[in-house]
């Protein structure tokens, strides 16, 4: 163990458990550790370095940034946001913008305006939020308390209440749920990352919306991991042709910097007034000039790269020794294999290959931009530690 690592486990709180290698430098989809070893990042810092490390464009934007004015309290007008704002909206179709700092923020933005929108039309008793079973919607109390996987609870009780939890795929259960009690908004995310890398059924989530909308329940999109081009659309939810009320987004956006985002539809744009929500870091016009940079070049031709690359990992891994079976969409890959996720990922590591898991799977996240034979050189890779 280095120095550095002693130290960090000295004075950090024990909340990761890190791999043993410090990474000190890196270019696009390369990094290094202290001793140089090379590595390809096939997580990119769990989907945010969406056009890898140390990007030009997305350097010089923040630095043209940090020479003008880091932060700014939001009682003041900056040019960032506002451009960012204007570019969400545009490119979505939403009316308004709350910043934030993450994705669990702009989840939580997402439910405080979905219980006022709902208590203001239908009664304070209308706060209830439907969520999914396999969920994960953040680590604050309230997210935690959407997310639907109960061992993330056991040690937080008692959490923010009103979250009732459904089975995907299970359209009458949610319509019962409606009928039983009232329902302020469904929240759900297209591909369930950390719960395993899961996505959703389009005749599922369509008629969810259909349901929604006929009950006047409103429906949140959480695409904190899936959104800003991961999935070879700009958000998931465009790949399933619908159109919710609030979006959340996060991780990709800022490129490296924190910011989330929750993005307001129509029947929800005017639900907050002055005072009803605030961030002091939200916002933050550094973090704005970064997330510019980044979906700015989000267009139909890296969307297309995008959805070509993911074929090409489909195609790699489908019948290959050691994997079972590949989910996912774009660049967010799940693979189930035949050793434990975490036994793979540890040998992936010592062979020089960067990896995530969720659930009992080994997943990929890679950099949109990642070069096609860095990726070939990876999955190769990868399957090599697999059929060992």
């Amino acid at each position: 163990m280095s120095i550095l690592q002693e130290k960090d486990r000295r004075y950090i709180a024990n909340t990761y458990a890190r791999f043993p290698v410090t990474i000190v430098s890196g270019k696009g989809s390369v990094v290094f550790d202290e001793d140089g070893k090379r590595y390809i990042d096939m997580g990119s810092g769990i989907g945010v370095t969406s056009f890898g490390i140390a990007d030009e464009v997305w350097k010089n934007a923040v630095t043209a940034q940090l020479d003008l004015v880091q932060h700014m309290s939001n009682l003041y007008y900056t040019a960032p946001d506002a451009a960012l704002a204007e570019l969400l909206c545009g490119r979505t179709g939403m009316k308004k913008v709350f910043f934030a700092n993450s994705g669990a923020e702009a989840n939580e933005c997402a439910v405080k305006v979905a219980r006022k929108y709902a208590q203001e039309r239908r009664g304070r008793d209308c706060y209830r939020i439907i969520t999914l079973n396999n969920s994960f919607h953040g680590r604050t109390l309230t997210t935690l308390a959407a997310t639907g996987q109960a061992h993330y609870h056991e040690l937080f009780q008692p959490l923010t209440p009103g979250f009732l939890h459904a089975d995907a795929g299970d359209l009458d259960g949610i319509a019962r749920m409606m009928e039983k009690e009232p329902i302020a908004a469904v929240m759900i995310e297209c591909i369930q990352g950390e719960g395993g890398v899961i996505p959703l059924d389009p005749a599922f989530v369509k008629g969810l919306r259909a349901l929604t909308e006929r009950e006047g329940v409103l429906m949140i999109i959480d695409e904190v991991q899936t959104g800003n081009g991961r999935t070879g659309a700009l958000y998931a939810y465009m790949n399933y042709g619908i159109t919710p009320d609030i979006v959340t987004t996060a991780k990709g956006l800022g490129g490296g910097l924190p910011i989330g985002a929750a993005l307001l539809g129509e029947k929800v744009e005017n639900t907050l007034g002055f005072g009803d929500h605030g961030s002091t870091f939200g916002g933050n016009p550094v973090c704005c000039a970064g997330a510019l940079s980044i979906l700015e070049r989000i267009d139909d031709r890296l969307l297309e790269e995008v959805k070509q690359k993911s074929r090409m990992i489909f195609e790699s891994f489908d019948g290959a020794k050691g994997i079972l079976s590949v989910s996912g969409m774009g660049l967010m890959i799940g693979i189930k294999t035949e050793k434990p996720a975490s036994q793979i990922a540890a040998g992936c590591l010592q062979k020089g290959v960067l990896c995530l898991t969720a659930k009992d799977k080994l997943r990929l996240l890679p950099a949109l931009n990642i070069p096609a034979e860095l990726l070939r050189e990876a999955t190769d890779l990868i399957k090599s530690v697999c059929a060992e």
